[in-house]
């Protein structure tokens, strides 16, 4: 083990980490559990977790392109297309070709879309209520898990780069 920490030092032969000591699994679980936290709160709205933060990215900023509403979320286009599909068939969004640049499809709120954002208001606070965690904790939190995602794709982007 190294000194004062909780994980053990891998670098010794033989020695293999517990599930329940990775960081990873920790995130893994967490993440689950907010999934099944949003899931009864969403399924009145119609919504699934992904679609919502699509909607919610909306909310913030209507009519979007595609590959900037991948690149705010996270996701590619093989994953985000079938949440935008769903969601124009729920009649929440449109979605149209650039004038400028036909290559370019612009998301647009539907009026059905921009009156759901009122249904959704107390789902972020029921959430934030559900983890039992302040306002300082919360930010405090999401901080250090924005930070730690930044590190881990300037670390994968370096190993993707590494010679084999």
């Amino acid at each position: 083990m190294k000194s004062g920490s909780a994980i053990p030092d891998n670098d010794q032969a033989g020695e293999t980490i517990r599930l329940d000591q990775m960081l990873c699994f920790a995130l893994y679980g967490a993440a689950h559990a907010f999934s099944r936290a949003y899931k009864p709160l969403l399924e009145p709205l119609g919504l699934t977790y992904p679609q919502y933060l699509v909607m919610i990215s909306l909310w913030e900023k209507d009519g979007q392109p595609v590959k900037g509403l991948g690149e705010a979320l996270g996701l590619d286009s093989g994953t985000l297309s079938p949440l935008l599909k769903r969601l124009e068939q729920a009649g929440l969004v449109t979605r149209t070709r650039a004038r400028s640049d036909e290559r370019q499809v612009n998301i647009t709120l539907t009026q059905k879309g921009r009156a759901l954002e009122a249904d959704a208001a107390g789902v972020t606070s029921a959430i934030a209520g559900a983890t039992g965690c302040g306002l300082d904790e919360i930010v405090s939190l999401r901080d250090r898990l924005q930070d730690l995602r930044l590190r881990l794709v300037e670390a994968g982007e370096r190993l993707d780069s590494a010679p084999a």
